[in-house]
């Protein structure tokens, strides 16, 4: 068997994992945020200054952001359940070392602590949830996407052949919720009076970037014969072009329903999509081709798990609209983000529940069909890993009220709440120290420049495949190769981020 066919069939056949094991996975994103905050304030607290150092943010960032990540993927995935917990300890200790260790000027009573915490204005114009939410998404497909190839990944998190819920298929769907938390439809304002077509155009235009990549990206592939798994997306279809057409089929209907209706538009597509793969023999085709043989002969049978899946993605996408246009609602205090995170607990639980009745009663999960039990998966986990995140800024909001002066890059600025005595001054964040922290933030670095940073991945890990027998690799040097990469990434997005360079020309 050719190497190329070896590759091919190792990410091949493959049958997911289980809800808890990746739960708990997404969770170590948001407990490495939390552990990378509180060492910062740390820091403050012991020396009186911030961590200033561009080069030492960027190691630290690495370490205690990426390098984790790339472990929980690789050799520490036999004991995934207990990592975050570990993580959590380390960060309780922290926490409790800096609340220990405060200055005796800022000493108040714990009670007045927390009552000024849930008064707590914060900047209402910046969620850095949605910020961090979508580096970290693309940050974990980037290591996904290379890792895979090695044997130290495990398979159950790959791509499942037809069921199942690989760590890898939710990506995919995770990546199409962040691009439209952030898209022009949620970040235009309410108010504004506009033709209800006039911004098609724009969004033609915007998208032929992906469409550039998708073509220089299957003619690349099949001009170096590059191992491909079939199944995913088809022949000549991929992943950018599912980005491309669900942005502009999205930018359609949100022209012609209301935006805030979006919820609607999902839920209706999802439902009569899985109600004609039941009652009709679609999901026939999208499994075995037209001959029930599995032909690619034709451009629709050769691409239909990319053509028809679409309409799966396009649901979790207009579902997206909706939770980003909640989200966006002003709320400017931590008594207002508690109650959301209150609103957004229940809802994922009434998403999982759907979810169970979905799996036993309609169809399983198949991130191949992209069917409803797969977009309620997806919305659900985003909206798990969101909570996340909300509730590790708010805990940073609440260390950085127990360190006068102290601050955190990509985290909510803290503003003087209303009514505040000065006996009880929290120290508000002056805004400008934000703003140059966030300089020397990889996050931030990433943030900037995120769809080349997702392109110079899927590049390098296309050459490490060419230069590497990827397969037959040893422990050691996996986890070398895998550093050296990503270290790679992050220091072209630090860079670029130093000299303010916005690699965006559409």
């Amino acid at each position: 068997m050719s190497q190329k066919h070896l590759k091919e069939a190792f990410i091949s056949n493959l049958n997911g994992t289980s809800l808890l094991e990746i739960s708990a996975g997404l969770s170590l994103g948001p407990l490495c945020l939390l552990c990378r905050g509180l060492l910062l304030i740390l820091y403050y607290l012991r020396y009186g200054k911030p961590l200033s150092s561009r080069k030492y943010n960027l190691l630290l960032d690495f370490l205690v952001l990426v390098s984790p990540l790339l472990f929980s993927c690789t050799v520490l995935s036999p004991v995934i359940l207990f990592v975050p917990a570990i993580v959590a300890a380390f960060c309780a200790g922290i926490f409790s070392k800096i609340y220990s260790q405060r200055k005796h000027e800022t000493r108040v009573p714990f009670r007045q602590i927390v009552k000024d915490f849930q008064t707590t204005a914060l900047d209402p114009g910046y969620i850095p949830a949605i910020t961090v939410f979508r580096v970290y998404v693309n940050v974990l497909t980037s290591i996904c996407i290379l890792a895979v190839d090695f044997p130290q990944y495990p398979r159950r998190y790959a791509k499942a052949e037809t069921y199942g819920t690989g760590v890898m298929d939710f990506g995919v769907g995770a990546y199409i919720c962040g691009n439209a938390l952030v898209c022009p439809e949620v970040r235009q304002k309410s108010y504004a009076t506009q033709p209800k077509f006039s911004t098609l155009p724009r969004q033609l235009f915007s998208v032929w970037p992906l469409i550039f990549l998708g073509v220089g990206r299957l003619l690349s592939i099949k001009s170096i014969d590059y191992h491909e798994h079939i199944s995913e997306y088809g022949v000549h279809w991929n992943f950018f072009f599912t980005l491309a057409f669900v942005r502009l089929a999205a930018s359609l209907l949100l022209a012609i329903f209301p935006k805030n209706k979006s919820w609607l538009v999902a839920v209706n597509l999802a439902v009569l999509y899985q109600l004609i793969l039941n009652t009709t023999s679609l999901k026939m085709f999208i499994l075995h081709g037209s001959n029930g043989r599995d032909t690619r002969i034709g451009f629709l049978n050769a691409n239909r798990e990319g053509l028809l899946s679409l309409f799966g993605y396009l649901a979790i996408y207009m579902a997206s609209v909706q939770v980003g246009l909640w989200l966006l609602k002003c709320r400017s205090s931590v008594r207002g983000w508690i109650e959301a995170v209150r609103s957004l607990l229940l809802t994922v639980l009434v998403l999982f529940l759907l979810l169970q009745v979905s799996q036993a009663y309609v169809d399983p999960v198949s991130r191949r069909m992209a069917n409803l039990s797969y977009c309620l998966w997806v919305v659900a986990h985003c909206l798990t890993f969101f909570i996340f995140f909300v509730v590790t800024d708010l805990t940073l909001v609440f260390a950085k009220l127990l360190v006068k002066g102290s601050s955190v890059p990509c985290c909510w600025n803290v503003v003087k709440p209303p009514g505040t005595s000065r006996n009880h001054e929290t120290g508000a964040v002056p805004m400008g120290r934000e703003g140059k922290l966030a300089h020397a933030c990889l996050i931030s670095a990433i943030n900037k420049n995120q769809l080349l940073f997702f392109l110079l991945a899927n590049f390098m890990t296309g050459a490490v495949n060419i230069l590497i027998d990827t397969i037959h690799s040893e422990t050691v040097f996996t986890l070398c190769i895998l550093h050296l990469y990503m270290f790679f990434n992050c220091l072209i997005m630090h860079m670029l981020h130093a000299r303010n360079i916005v690699l965006k020309f559409w």
